[in-house]
């Protein structure tokens, strides 16, 4: 700035640009500031491998009281855990209030727990419960499995509950129950399997009666009639009774998006939408309800950008309506690869994460709608270092507003963390 310029921002003895000055910079820092407390991350605990459990691959689950729940894929005595979370003082405490065994009892599981009706735990494991299938890392089909409260108050460290098997999948009808589950108006239990039953994967319905549960295959996906196939989602209900879910494979050989419509003589499936690639590849993840009786899903890769999409499919007079919400970029560090359904969150955006990027080992992301589509702003990079890396999860609210989600690596112990980011 030359001399003349700064006589002419001098007015009744008040050097004018110093004061501009001293005010941006004093906005600067308190938008600095909001932004900084915007995207506060902090890990709540970090997996040690050992008895609390290693590699949590799903999201969490709240309890009424503010309490978390959820799965690791190893660990505890070898075969995974489902563990509890709770403040304790100003802090939080970890707890695995069961450890799978492998063998004829469950592996390895990847799946969220559900509460289920009757205040129990419900979810899936991807191997063990027998048989002779082998991936996903271990032995066996795997099950779907219950896990009870203790009877009274627990007032001990460790409070284990008590498991019960409700169904072995086995080479003949399928294997590789991966996704979690979800509970009709009668208390019936459905899930998908994802190879296998005849077919190229499955949905079981589980009845609850005095005796235990009977299983019942209520669909098999045909690829080769036009199915999708491989189904590693959970399920969702629409208000009238019909099922929804993704398949990874199968439809235009892209996957797609399925309905089941409950019939006189069983379940009627319909594929609404095929993916085309340029739309996006592959889904993993379970449908978001969008609270117009449509849904929000991910794709896996392969979009516009070369990675994963978030999409919305609505209903239109009999037919669906799908358009794309976001596009992530394989070739840049907001996010790239998606396994992890979206949530939807009270200010209509969307949360999520996505497991890799160009130059970080996954985000947690959340999309705006704005005029004309949809804005990205990524609240956190994992590093694979202490903060965490390769986040599956999806992701849950509690009632402050605050974000939590596991990353399945990383952490202080290499073992995965569960983060928490505040507003």
């Amino acid at each position: 700035m030359t001399r003349q310029e700064q006589d002419r921002g001098r007015t009744f003895g008040i050097d004018l640009w110093a004061t501009i000055a001293a005010y941006g910079l004093a906005l600067l820092m308190i938008v600095l500031a909001t932004q900084l407390h915007a995207q506060t991350f902090t890990v709540l605990h970090a997996f040690t491998g050992g008895g609390d459990g290693g590699d949590p691959m799903s999201g969490l689950t709240m309890d009424s009281a503010g309490n978390f729940y959820g799965t690791t894929w190893s660990g505890g005595t070898g075969y995974g855990t489902v563990f509890k979370l709770w403040h304790v003082g100003g802090g939080w405490r970890i707890s695995p209030i069961y450890s799978f065994a492998g063998g004829y009892d469950g592996a390895g599981p990847q799946a969220r727990v559900v509460f289920g009706p009757d205040g129990s735990l419900y979810g899936t494991t991807s191997g063990g419960g027998g048989g002779s299938c082998y991936d996903y890392g271990y032995q066996g089909c795997g099950t779907v499995f219950k896990l009870t409260p203790p009877a009274t108050a627990c007032k001990a460290a460790l409070c284990p509950w008590t498991e019960t098997i409700l169904y072995r999948a086995a080479p003949d009808n399928g294997a590789y129950p991966v996704g979690e589950v979800v509970f009709d108006a009668a208390g019936n239990l459905y899930t998908t399997v994802a190879l296998g039953g005849q077919g190229d994967g499955y949905v079981i319905e589980l009845t609850p009666h005095y005796r235990g549960w009977t299983s019942t295959i209520v669909h098999t996906f045909q690829p080769e009639q036009g199915d999708v196939s491989q189904p590693e989602c959970g399920l969702v209900f629409d208000s009238s009774g019909n099922l929804y879910g993704t398949g990874n494979l199968g439809g235009a050989s892209a996957g797609g998006v399925f309905r089941l419509t409950p019939s006189g003589s069983g379940w009627t499936e319909n594929v609404i939408h095929a993916f085309q690639g340029s739309d996006g590849n592959g889904s993993m993840a379970s449908l978001t309800p969008d609270g117009y009786g449509g849904f929000y899903g991910t794709t896996f890769d392969l979009g516009p950008n070369n990675g994963g999409t978030v999409f919305d499919l609505t209903p239109a007079g009999g037919n669906w309506n799908f358009s794309l919400v976001y596009g992530f970029n394989f070739y840049d560090d907001n996010g790239s690869v998606l396994v992890a359904p979206v949530t939807l969150g009270a200010n209509g955006n969307l949360y999520g994460t996505t497991f890799e990027c160009l130059h970080c080992r996954g985000v947690a992301y959340e999309l705006t709608p704005s005029s004309g589509g949809w804005t990205e702003t990524v609240l956190h990079r994992f590093e694979d270092g202490d903060d965490g890396g390769i986040p599956w999860s999806s992701v849950v609210f509690d009632s402050s507003g605050n974000l939590y989600g596991t990353a399945s690596l990383g952490g202080a112990y290499g073992q995965g963390v569960v983060w928490e980011i505040t507003p």
